[in-house]
């Protein structure tokens, strides 16, 4: 039996979720093919783009990843603040714009492996089929970090076992991504990211307020030194391999393809630097308020949490501490279901995308009829899903760290290849299909050495060793056609008209 306060908590959890459902069915009935369902017919707003973008960035590990290493590494967690501020402002300051303007020169692509061959005019399937490969592999690794936050959430305020808390979540996300694609996401992710913005900028405030005004008070086991921007929970000093690892969490954002979804959508240019600015005033207060969140705690906090359980952080403050009242409780509690579901609808669709759109479409059944393709994208999120359920079982299973090598596996196979495919006309398609191969397999290397050099994060060797490979083997081999560089032609063309009209 729930108590009372339990009660009044889950009234706003059912509410938002209700809404998150309605959306899904109210877009299942706008769903006339692939392109709708995957892209939403190149339709979105800048307020919807921005916020989308960044809520669907961000997932559980903003209100649950980074609130927890902030909890036990201190001020040092400003440190990814800033490599991913960052590499937000040049992602959408350098890539959205091209990106958008290049996928529908090069035969309105939807998807970045449909892109990445019609980009280097690819007579052969293999830069279409490692391109799905490694977005399948990370992806599933990425949904399973969201499953893994979901069912903390489930299992911190409602008391449920793993497992079952596990179940509820993942058939909560998978119900409106599987009825509404795309523009159901994006929608959903909106209204997420204001609820996730709110939430993210109240907590800390009221936690300060709650611990007499003072930011942070140490308790037991927590070292003062953790305050300084240059040394580490322990007191060490950051080494210049510490700080370098924890800003590489910017270079990130140029591979992420639930991401760079968003850009391919907006419904014009002209509208991305409207929404880049919508995008950066809300990651920028967004982040902030996750590292204050760790850091405040400590004044609230009569218990110490570890290793295992510090990602419980926000819901810890918020439901067991008094800060608002149980019905309030349940709102902000939400905002941790919004932050999970807004990444985890993205990435199902985008992998199921990919087994629709770039696997059986293209090479499977090349005369496939729309409503098919939609019906099979739909059942691909179910089976991507269930691979995502078997990943997170372990209960021990960390957001951040499924995160981090998520993240460091998208950015380094993807993030020099999209670089230089928007940016280098004499790159080529041998150099595209070994970036992405060299990228991806440094970063699944790297990941199991441990010690020294291998210290690093995984990204910037694998991000390293992409860029190279892209650069020699472009070199080596022939000039693209004839045809690629018409199409580089037309971008450059469109971004200067776009500059003559400012």
């Amino acid at each position: 039996m729930m108590s009372g306060d339990t009660l009044l908590i889950a009234i706003p959890f059912i509410a938002y979720i209700l809404g998150m459902l309605f959306i899904g069915f109210y877009h299942y009935r706008r769903t006339r093919n692939l392109n709708d369902y995957i892209l939403g017919g190149r339709g979105l707003g800048h307020w919807v783009a921005a916020l989308s973008a960044q809520a669907s960035d961000m997932s559980g590990w903003l209100l649950l990843g980074l609130p927890g290493y902030a909890y036990l590494a201190g001020v040092e967690a400003v440190w990814i603040a800033f490599g991913l501020i960052i590499g937000t402002w040049v992602n959408w300051r350098y890539v959205a714009r091209r990106l958008r303007i290049f996928t529908e020169i090069a035969d309105n692509a939807i998807t970045l492996p449909d892109y990445f061959e019609n980009r280097f005019g690819a007579k052969t399937r293999e830069l279409r089929l490692f391109s799905a490969l490694f977005i399948l592999i990370f992806f599933t690794i990425y949904t399973a970090s969201g499953f893994v936050a979901g069912a903390k959430l489930f299992e911190s305020v409602f008391g449920f076992w793993y497992g079952y808390a596990l179940i509820i979540g993942i058939l909560i996300i998978i119900s409106y991504t599987f009825l509404g694609g795309f523009l159901a996401v994006c929608w959903t992710d909106f209204f997420q990211g204001m609820i996730m913005f709110m939430a993210i900028l109240i907590v800390p405030v009221l936690a300060m307020l709650k611990g007499n005004g003072s930011p942070i008070e140490p308790v037991r086991n927590f070292n003062p030194e953790a305050l300084k921007l240059f040394t580490d929970a322990s007191g060490e000093t950051l080494g210049i391999l510490g700080i370098i690892s924890l800003m590489a969490w910017g270079l990130g954002y140029f591979g992420q393809p639930h991401i760079l979804a968003r850009f391919m959508a907006v419904k014009k240019p002209a509208d991305i630097p409207r929404a880049r600015r919508i995008a950066m005033i809300w990651v920028v207060l967004s982040l902030a308020g996750a590292v204050l969140i760790g850091l405040t705690a400590h004044g609230v906090l009569t218990e110490n949490l570890n290793k295992e359980n510090s990602e419980t952080v926000f819901m810890v403050l918020v439901g067991k501490h008094e800060l608002v009242p149980p019905m309030v409780a349940g709102f902000l509690l939400a905002a941790v279901l919004a932050a999970i579901m807004s990444t985890a609808d993205s990435q199902l669709l985008v992998a199921s995308s990919v087994i629709a759109e770039d696997l059986y479409s293209k090479i499977f059944r090349k005369n496939a009829d729309p409503s098919s393709l939609i019906w099979l994208s739909r059942f691909s999120v179910i089976i991507i899903a269930e691979i995502a359920f078997i990943i997170a079982l372990d209960p021990e299973s960390s957001v951040l760290d499924l995160v981090a090598y998520a993240w460091a596996g998208f950015g380094a196979s993807f993030g020099p290849l999209i670089l230089f495919s928007l940016f280098w006309k004499r790159m080529t398609q041998i150099g595209a299909l070994w970036g992405i191969i060299s990228g991806g397999i440094t970063v699944l290397l790297w990941k199991h050495f441990s010690g020294g050099i291998f210290n690093l994060y995984e990204i910037v060797p694998g991000f390293l060793v992409s860029s190279l490979m892209i650069i020699f083997c472009s070199l080596i081999d022939n000039p693209p056609p004839a045809a690629v560089y018409r199409q580089f032609a037309k971008l450059q063309e469109r971004i200067q008209m776009y500059k003559k009209s400012k």
